[in-house]
């Protein structure tokens, strides 16, 4: 091979990767995770939460209104609304090999919510987050219900958190 031919070979090469490299920067959408934090912050503030039907939806609304208005409480005249249906369940796992007893479980915080503009009532989301949190049962009764309360908070907290989150990328659109 002579000498230019492997020249054109190096720049063809050269120029095939640097259009590779370029086109897939085309394609990227980035954008600084904290550039538009005041205006996210600002239409979090506006949404209502509809009303709790139990202790562990409570704990989701109140964690949800935290964190959307920064702990501000709701607004008097709210742009959007959130109709939020909250559930939980216990499932008890991992049977012990000595007795039929069960020393593990797992409580699950399911919510369903629709995000709608509060003047012509548009749905602009309609969406299902759960959340999981781990428990070990004791042997006493009171601690038991204890541990699930526990289980179920943490669960509830971490929901709060998936939907604000999804909110926050439904508002910022």
């Amino acid at each position: 091979m002579s000498f230019d031919s492997r020249n054109s070979i190096t720049r063809r090469t050269m120029l095939l990767g640097t259009m590779g490299v370029l086109g897939g920067l085309a394609g990227c959408q980035v954008r600084p995770l904290y550039s538009e934090a005041k205006q996210t912050r600002h239409l979090l503030a506006s949404i209502a939460f509809s009303d709790a039907g139990d202790r562990v939806g409570q704990v989701v609304r109140n964690r949800l209104i935290f964190l959307a208005a920064g702990g501000q409480g709701e607004p008097a005249h709210p742009d959007y609304i959130v109709n939020l249906t909250v559930s939980s369940s216990v499932a008890e796992v991992l049977p012990t090999q000595s007795s039929s007893s069960l020393d593990a479980g797992r409580v699950v915080v399911r919510g369903d919510y629709i995000l709608k503009k509060a003047k012509e009532g548009t749905v602009l989301r309609i969406a299902h987050r759960q959340a999981v949190a781990l428990v070990d049962f004791p042997g006493q009764e009171f601690a038991k219900l204890r541990a699930i309360r526990d289980a179920e908070n943490r669960a509830a907290n971490e929901l709060a958190e998936l939907i604000a989150a999804d909110l926050s990328a439904v508002l910022t659109r």
